[in-house]
C-alpha cells in the first residue's frame, strides 16, 4: 500500500512564528511558492500564510510588514493529514474537502511535508493496473 509519506513534498517552505510578514512576502514572491507554513520552536505547525493572507492582514489594514509577526497573522490550517494514510484515502479526503493541498504532520503535530492534489492524482494514475489486451491503448497518430 502506498501512503502519503511516499507522495508528499518533504520540507515545505516554513518560517518561525517570530518571523516578519515581510520575510513571508519575500518567499511568496516566487511563483512556485503558494504558501508559507508557520512553525514553533519544535517545528509544530501553527498556521499558514498565503498571498491572500498578506493582503487581508497586512496590506489592506496598513500594517508594517517589517514589524508584523507571522504568529499574529497565520491562519490555522483547515485540515492536516498524517504520513501513514493510504493515498486513496488521502485523495478522497482532498476531494471531499475541495482542498488543493494539505499539510502533513506527524503524531506530535510537527510539519513534515505537504500533500498536493495534483501530485497525488499523477501518483495514483501511475499506480493504476495496465490495460488488459482488449483495452490496449490506441497507437499514436501518424
Amino acid at each position: 500500500m502506498t501512503v502519503v509519506r511516499e507522495a508528499m513534498v518533504a520540507d515545505p517552505r516554513r518560517l518561525p512564528a517570530e518571523a516578519s510578514a515581510q520575510a513571508a512576502g519575500e518567499l511568496l514572491r516566487r511563483p512556485e511558492v503558494r504558501a508559507v507554513y508557520v512553525t514553533d520552536e519544535a517545528e509544530r505547525l501553527l498556521g499558514v500564510v498565503t498571498r491572500k493572507t498578506l493582503v487581508r492582514e497586512v496590506v489592506a489594514p496598513g500594517r508594517d510588514p517589517r514589524t508584523t509577526l507571522l504568529r499574529e497573522i497565520a491562519e490555522r490550517p483547515h485540515y492536516t493529514i498524517g504520513p501513514d494514510v493510504a493515498l486513496e484515502d488521502a485523495f478522497r479526503f482532498l476531494e471531499e474537502q475541495d482542498a488543493e493541498r494539505v499539510p502533513v504532520v506527524d503524531e506530535h503535530d510537527r510539519l513534515i511535508g505537504v500533500l498536493s492534489r495534483s501530485v497525488l492524482q499523477r501518483r495514483l494514475a501511475e499506480e493504476e493496473p495496465a490495460a488488459e489486451d482488449g483495452d490496449a491503448p490506441l497507437p499514436p497518430a501518424a
